[in-house]
């Protein structure tokens, strides 16, 4: 009783401080969806065993180690490395088609979106955002293909970030030869994680993590945030108003995040809820941050108070806020997706110069 207590007073005083309204449970008056709307709206089905069966409705495709003779649209190289062979983890890495020549550019690791629950890093959309952002920034990318919720629950996708981090660091001190790409175009000192939606939430607990250890000799210089999937018990007013989105609505919100969260935790556990940490030490030791998020995204008041709790804890933040827009909407609209690389080259070039 006490720790709710305790928890309820952080909860309240970290709201009032950062001046954004927060719905309580008896103003959460949403119309009521069964269960069955929520899976058939993914696209899954539960199975007996705990385990989901998803129909995939977007293709995946295979990497391209290769120029393709008879393509005109190749911009980038990708081929895939295993990362972690007890969980099946591998990263696709890509690299521009026409290299910076006598310069090394810097290494994005890339965690996807998917609600933790949907998707790869194998997925066309994801793959084509991937072969954008290498061949214009330039930047070696490395796209991890983390485990899955319910099968894996978290903390499993903070760990595959985490062996991905390790990954780096290794190949910087070229541990068994290092990958040729590797040690050819990356410089080690201007290391950035990226993630979308659920690719967020990863990158900034992975980065919670990362810092507690020695990580020379990469350094890790920021962290981007694209529209990061967070969540809580009680409801904002970006997820009231926008409750039944056609892309990310409260009944299905519910439904992954009860997938994803160690079972019986609720959604003010720490990796729903990033403002319920207990020590605020390790958010002090985070590099620059770019949070990016669009007023038509049910998740956009969750990213302006991560953004407030950051910058309140002395973190350098960059944030951007859109008007309009929807959840994902660089993945569809193609001038939305060119500001969005616009706006990350400009923090990459900005940090690092």
């Amino acid at each position: 009783m006490a720790m709710a207590i305790y928890k309820f007073l952080l909860l309240f005083l970290l709201f009032c401080q950062f001046g954004q309204k927060i719905i309580s449970s008896d103003e959460q008056k949403t119309p009521t969806h069964t269960l069955q709307e929520a899976y058939d709206a993914l696209g899954i089905k539960p199975n007996p065993d705990g385990s989901l069966t998803r129909e995939i409705r977007i293709p995946m495709v295979n990497a391209t180690p290769n120029i393709e003779p008879t393509s005109t649209t190749q911009i980038a190289l990708s081929k895939d490395i295993p990362l972690n062979p007890f969980t099946k983890t591998f990263i696709r890495l890509y690299k521009p088609l026409n290299p910076t020549k006598n310069s090394k550019i810097p290494l994005i690791i890339y965690l996807h979106g998917g609600d933790f629950v949907l998707f790869s890093a194998k997925t066309v959309i994801f793959h084509e955002f991937c072969n954008q952002i290498s061949a214009q920034f330039p930047a070696v990318v490395a796209s991890v293909e983390y485990r899955l919720a319910p099968e894996h629950r978290l903390p499993a996708a903070f760990d595959d970030a985490m062996d991905a981090i390790i990954w780096a660091r290794n190949q910087a001190a070229c541990v068994n030869g290092g990958d040729g790409w590797m040690k050819q175009l990356v410089d080690f000192s201007h290391v950035f994680l990226l993630g979308s939606s659920a690719g967020g939430n990863i990158v900034y607990h992975a980065a919670l993590r990362a810092f507690d250890l020695n990580l020379s000799p990469i350094k890790i210089r920021g962290l981007i945030m694209n529209q990061a999937y967070f969540g809580g018990v009680h409801r904002t007013e970006s997820e009231i108003r926008l409750s039944e989105d056609a892309y990310v609505p409260l009944y299905v919100n519910d439904l992954l995040w009860s997938y994803a969260l160690p079972k019986n935790a609720n959604r003010d556990h720490v990796f729903c809820n990033p403002l319920m940490i207990g020590d605020l030490g390790k958010i002090r030791r985070l590099p620059r941050v770019l949070i990016k998020g669009d007023e038509g995204d049910p998740l956009v008041d969750r990213e302006k108070l991560l953004a407030k709790f950051l910058k309140g804890n002395g973190v350098q933040v960059v944030s951007i806020f859109n008007g309009g827009g929807n959840h994902g909407i660089e993945l569809s609209n193609t001038t939305a997706a060119q500001a969005l690389y616009d706006a990350m080259k400009d923090f990459i070039l900005s940090t690092i110069n």
